[in-house]
């Protein structure tokens, strides 16, 4: 009741706008003298009737850009609704309906959005309960084009703000950041506060996404739902490149307590407690900070659900080639959904995490990297400062940038990747006290 007062209340704003205008306008004209023939009264001056006549083109383009949005909100809110009396009508001894999952994809002038398209419908379950949303930024006419010929399949927003953001003369060269920033507040506020939809999955125009990336969700949404110590789950790993992942572990999931990103998923709740702080830049370090995170951490993949393809974007291509374009991408589908996944809770999974990693073995950097290594692993490699760290990340192609102290897929200070074939722990010493937030 209240979103259809909201979209009535808005209706009759643009109205009153447009009467408003209307006014203004005859208002600003020149008083026409009284003539006492009525063939010498002038005509309207062209210009005046020229601007009413723009306005009126430009207000109805808007009013019809208003109405498709609210027609396909509509059908989202048509869908939560089946889904509602699907349920209810279930019968109580069968399993319950999957939950409504929408996919978000943020795209802007890259006709390569429909790689991304192409391979989340090859893969999607349901339309009814895992659509698609398309929210594009920047107005590029031939990426808007791609986006809607899939027609039905898709549901395209348009962002309406589309100038520059106001930024510092300092911060001009990272407008491309604000703007991305302004696109996620804009689509999450329709997703969740229009939509009405209490969780999402979040992907970028550049992703391609592997044959159980809709099943890996929908197996971790009540996993997510339930524990207040999880704040997402991300379909990506930042170590996972190929050689540096167990590629017989494609079902082992992680906590992480460094925010992945590249394909994840979030719920109102979230977007309730973040929304009102939400920053004007750099949105994704500012959800790596201590403030944002509150000692709660995400869960991701061995092996990557996702993988980018998009070398050139804002960050012009940060770590791509040295890393981003390596990460393998997992082909057997894995069903997520018939697994136990009750070792992913908190208190569990830390003891069973700190016994495993405590109690293999300790190694040197050197015995390591010459391969003399006994025995089949797992092994511990120790630091204890941020130097010691990124020497050791480096060398071994560990990446090795901190986020407030926290390393790329880092749990308790510990990164776990493989390396010739053995798994590997690069620790900090036992009884971790906490990340240091200088380590940066």
């Amino acid at each position: 009741m209240f979103r259809k007062r909201s979209v009535i209340l808005f209706g009759t704003f643009l109205f009153v706008c447009w009467n408003a205008v209307l006014v203004l306008l005859l208002w600003s004209r020149d008083p026409t003298p009284q003539i006492e023939n009525p063939d010498e009264r002038q005509a309207p001056p062209p210009d005046v009737l020229l601007d009413v006549l723009k306005m009126a083109d430009a207000f109805e383009a808007e009013l019809e850009r208003q109405k498709d949005i609210l027609l396909q909100i509509k059908e989202q809110k048509q869908r939560l609704v089946e889904v509602h009396r699907a349920s209810n009508r279930s019968d109580p001894l069968s399993p319950p309906p999957p939950p409504l999952i929408p996919v978000l994809v943020m795209a802007c002038n890259r006709v390569t959005v429909r790689r991304c398209l192409d391979k989340l419908l090859q893969y999607q379950p349901s339309q009814t309960h895992f659509p698609i949303i398309v929210s594009q930024d920047c107005g590029h006419e031939d990426t808007a084009a791609v986006i809607q010929s899939y027609g039905s399949r898709v549901t395209h927003l348009k962002q309406p703000e589309l100038g520059l953001v106001p930024v510092s003369p300092d911060h001009k060269k990272f407008q491309g950041y604000y703007k991305i920033s302004r696109h996620y507040h804009w689509a999450l506020d329709q997703v969740f506060r229009i939509m009405g939809h209490s969780a999402v999955v979040i992907v970028e125009d550049d992703l391609e996404v592997a044959p159980d990336f809709f099943e890996y969700f929908l197996a971790l949404h009540p996993v997510l739902t339930s524990d207040p110590s999880l704040w997402c789950v991300s379909a990506w790993n930042d170590n996972g490149r190929e050689g540096w992942v167990d590629p017989a572990q494609a079902s082992l999931l992680y906590r992480t307590d460094f925010f992945p990103g590249l394909g994840w998923m979030m719920l109102r709740r979230l977007w309730d407690e973040l929304e009102p702080k939400w920053p004007p830049s750099f949105w994704d370090d500012w959800m790596r900070q201590p403030q944002q995170r509150r000692g709660r951490a995400c869960v991701r993949p061995e092996i990557s659900r996702t993988m980018t393809f998009g070398r050139h974007g804002v960050s012009l291509g940060q770590f791509y080639d040295k890393y981003l374009k390596f990460i393998k991408l997992n082909s057997e589908f894995v069903p997520f959904t018939k697994l136990d996944l009750s070792y992913l809770q908190e208190e569990a999974y830390q003891v069973a995490f700190d016994q495993q990693v405590y109690s293999a073995p300790l190694v040197s950097y050197e015995d390591l990297k010459q391969m003399k290594l006994q025995g089949p692993g797992p092994f511990r490699l120790q630091y204890s400062s941020k130097e010691a760290f990124k020497v050791m990340a480096k060398n071994l192609g560990v990446m090795e940038d901190l986020k407030s102290g926290v390393p790329r897929a880092g749990y308790r200070g510990v990164v776990t990747f493989f390396s010739r074939g053995q798994r590997v722990y690069l620790a900090p010493p036992a009884g971790w006290k906490g990340y240091d937030t200088t380590w940066s």
